[in-house]
């Protein structure tokens, strides 16, 4: 029978785990020992991703090291983080070989994607149960937050909304599915490009994972304001229109979460080097509202009236 440590050097103690920054001492001691670059600080987030809740168990075991990974990631991102080193926890009902083998494959390719290393973790026997503790460092002064979004600044979100949420629908009835929607669910991109180059530019940024009303409504929070959005000026890829009718897309846009896309807001002068950087970086930005001094979150239809979102996700 394979141990604890026998599971971690054959799975986890591996190079393409590595292509972050360099560590002093990685994993296999009681601590990895980090090094931050002169002059930056330190940013840290952890998430846990429980099977039945945030990802069908009997996906493929790939899949779900991808989308769990992306998911940290993407919260580095959205603060304009250089992503650096990851502490894994994994509790798994038993040392099933092959499937941590498709693990590990999807957790090193995420990994090299993202150019983030594993610094260390854990492993214990149970129901199936990632946890992942993610982190990297900005400037010091340059971390974007959720607090600081000014009346007039322009909001903007980048890639295509909706995706996922119908993703989910698919693999719902058909575990197999790599179609494009269903990719979008399980291997999302986290905008670590973007975050950088928003160091500096954006008032205020995060990344859309309860969805997109639920999400901003954190930065109005935060920035004591409000926000007019145009639901016709959501971006909706091909394939969701292809696979929904217009208002449920709209729908999934609004409130369907776990796109891991970037929700940020900008000054109107800074929105024409934004698109620039999304034409140099094949990525797709798109200004879709503005943020207003009167608080709260109204979304129209351009001259057809309110629109009414469902709820975003609620974890209790």
């Amino acid at each position: 029978m394979m141990g604890e440590f026998d599971l971690i050097k054959r799975f986890f103690d591996r190079k393409e785990l590595r292509p972050g920054p360099s560590m002093a001492l990685g994993p296999g001691d009681d601590c990895a020992l980090l090094e931050l670059p002169c002059d930056h600080q330190l940013c840290v987030t952890s998430d846990t991703f429980v099977s039945g809740v945030h990802f069908y168990s009997d996906m493929l075991p790939n899949q779900i090291a991808m989308r769990c990974l992306a998911a940290s990631v993407s919260d580095l991102a959205a603060m304009g983080a250089q992503p650096a080193w990851f502490n894994l926890c994994l509790t798994i009902p038993s040392a099933d070989e092959p499937w941590l083998a498709s693990f590990s494959e999807g957790l090193a390719s995420k990994a090299l994607e993202c150019g983030i290393s594993l610094a260390g973790g854990d492993t214990t026997k149970g129901a199936l149960c990632i946890s992942i503790h993610a982190m990297g460092f900005t400037p010091n002064g340059l971390a974007i937050t959720r607090a600081g979004a000014m009346d007039n600044d322009v909001i903007m979100v980048s890639g295509t909304l909706g995706d996922s949420a119908a993703g989910l629908q698919i693999m719902k009835d058909n575990r197999q599915s790599e179609d494009y929607l269903s990719q979008r669910f399980y291997n999302p991109t986290a905008r670590i490009e973007l975050g950088k180059w928003l160091r500096g530019k954006a008032s205020a940024c995060l990344d859309i994972s309860d969805g997109l009303v639920q999400d901003l409504g954190h930065i109005l929070k935060a920035s004591q304001c409000g926000a007019d959005i145009n639901v016709n000026q959501l971006p909706l890829s091909k394939q969701l229109l292809a696979y929904a009718k217009l208002p449920q897309a709209q729908q999934y846009a609004l409130a369907g979460g776990e796109d891991f896309e970037l929700c940020f807001t900008l000054p109107e002068n800074l929105v024409a080097k934004a698109q620039t950087f999304a034409q140099q970086n094949q990525l797709l930005l798109t200004p879709i509202g503005h943020i207003s001094k009167h608080k709260g979150c109204r979304i129209h239809q351009g001259d057809q009236g309110p629109f009414e979102p469902c709820p975003g996700y609620q974890h209790f």
